[in-house]
């Protein structure tokens, strides 16, 4: 009754002519198909394609003519983020099951755990597995899996990550590398996302702000840190800016920079000079509010092509000032970690700076452990860098033109 052409990847009906082919994960050989049946496996695979949408746009295209077409998308979470098109399905998807979405034609069928077992930790237990898996016990080999969750265990919180976002279908926030920074571990539950640049306006007293990078193959990061009001708290919002030439450079990145442009958190800079317009329009927004303190900037890599930009945008020469980067950034690491581990500092919960810190690598130089650029390679942490640029300024106590510490009460 069926043909099967191993070669071709090809299983034919002999009565009726209909057939099931594999295709390749590639826009020119699903580019013309026109099936009546799609199906996409492992969906969060394709997110890490940069150009997976039009791939998926160019495989599903000959259902318009089919009206009994349709699609499926099966996937288990992914070992990272989520990005690109996985993260757009699985937010849709999200969407229409929770009633934010009306599409009487797109039936979502998620297993996942709800946000306050999450919130709670149950998804731990591997008594609560049978949450994300209907075929507990049946297609689902319960020791098979007390077997993996065992192994997982012994790798640490990496390990038992990858496993719950495997089996468990846990979603991955940030990535926990073994080398991470010690802020990592409390950098999520620290996100507020009400943290935006009007908000820091209104609510601090003062405020700092820390650049780095800027060459163009690379991101040009940038660091708000404003004092809270009457208080000793801060909190910290960023933005970056990207050349189309670092995207070119860094495919396997590029659904991930869109992510983040569509977030509102990166540029894609269309225009020479666009990016030091706009990271001196800020500075200069925050200077004319009167609370604009200190700029601080690495002196070798980003200082001469930014400080011109904010001496023309009518920044203060006195305002700017260059950090030692290296170990002498120990400091603010160590000021950023129990900010965050005790909650007196607080950040806009960006999916940009998740990203970055879970970039961000450390490694040990005599008595210190620095964040270096050399030691996190290829993968970007520039407004991470930033950052502790903006904490070494704040770490000062300082205080904006006309304004009172603190301290001083």
């Amino acid at each position: 009754m069926l043909k099967v052409q191993d070669y071709h990847r090809l299983v034919t009906h002999k009565d009726t002519g209909a057939f099931l082919k594999v295709v390749a994960a590639d826009e020119a050989t699903v580019a013309g198909k026109k099936a009546s049946f799609v199906f996409v496996d492992e969906l969060h695979e394709f997110g890490k394609k940069g150009r997976a949408s039009n791939m998926l746009l160019e495989a599903t295209g000959g259902l318009a003519s089919r009206p009994e077409g349709f699609v499926i998308y099966a996937t288990t979470q992914s070992e990272e983020p989520p990005a690109g098109v996985f993260k757009d399905k699985l937010a849709y998807a999200r969407g229409v099951r929770d009633g934010e979405i009306e599409d009487q034609k797109f039936l979502p069928l998620i297993y996942e755990f709800p946000k306050p077992m999450l919130k709670a930790g149950a998804h731990k237990d591997l008594a609560n597995a049978y949450v994300t898996n209907p075929n507990w016990g049946a297609s689902v080999d319960i020791e098979r899996i007390h077997q993996l969750h065992s192994q997982a265990a012994m790798k640490g919180e990496i390990g038992l990550k990858e496993f719950w976002a495997k089996h468990l279908n846990v979603e991955i926030g940030m990535n926990m590398r073994a080398d991470r920074w010690a802020g990592a571990d409390f950098w999520e539950q620290r996100g507020d996302r009400r943290v935006t640049l009007e908000y820091i306006k209104r609510e601090c007293e003062v405020v700092v702000v820390g650049l780095d990078g800027g060459g163009l193959d690379d991101l040009l990061g940038l660091a708000v840190e404003g004092r809270l009001k009457g208080s000793t708290n801060c909190v910290l919002r960023n933005k970056a800016w990207i050349h189309p030439i670092g995207i070119e450079r860094r495919k396997s990145e590029e659904s991930k920079y869109l992510d983040f442009e569509r977030d509102g958190d990166l540029v894609i800079v269309k225009r020479p000079g666009q990016d030091l317009e706009e990271v001196a329009a800020i500075c200069k927004d925050l200077h004319d509010a009167g609370l604009l303190a200190r700029i601080g900037l690495d002196p070798e890599r980003t200082h001469k092509v930014v400080y011109q930009a904010l001496i023309d945008a009518g920044i203060p020469e006195e305002l700017i000032i260059g950090i030692s980067q290296g170990w002498k950034l120990t400091g603010a690491m160590a000021v950023a970690e129990r900010g965050l581990e005790d909650g007196s500092l607080t950040h806009a919960a960006q999916p940009l700076m998740a990203w970055c810190v879970g970039n961000a690598k450390v490694e040990p130089k005599g008595n210190a452990s620095l964040i270096t650029k050399q030691a996190s390679g290829s993968a970007k942490i520039d407004p991470l860098m930033a950052s502790l640029n903006a904490v070494t300024l704040m770490a000062t106590n300082p205080q904006a033109a006309g304004g009172r510490s603190f301290w001083d009460k």
